[in-house]
């Protein structure tokens, strides 16, 4: 099973403040863009074991996913070291991650 996303959320500080690459899932667990693009997601992160792998429950109310303009769901930020190296909205496929988080990686 996959893993849900986490209505607990970390301060954008935090993040920012985590070292290496960083890969932040932004969705719901309700919502079908998201429970579609899943298995995509973890397929891309697979190949990257030492990414650490934030899934955030967005929506109103929620300061985390506005903090990074997070408009529709899911959306994955890859961040290196604090600094956004891209981000995929809704990925249709594991190579829009994998790219992404090759770039990070290197």
């Amino acid at each position: 099973m996959l893993k849900p996303y986490e209505t607990a959320q970390p301060e954008r500080s935090e993040i920012d403040g985590l070292p290496g690459v960083v890969a932040v899932d932004f969705g719901t667990n309700w919502c079908g863009h998201c429970n579609g693009a899943a298995a995509d997601i973890a397929e891309a992160l697979a190949g990257f074991p030492q990414v650490k792998h934030i899934k955030a429950e967005d929506g109103p109310g929620r300061p985390l996913g506005r903090s990074f303009r997070v408009k529709l769901w899911p959306t994955v930020v890859v961040l290196k070291d604090g600094a956004e190296i891209g981000r995929v909205v809704r990925p249709a496929a594991p190579d829009e991650l994998r790219k992404i988080l090759q770039e990070a990686a290197a």
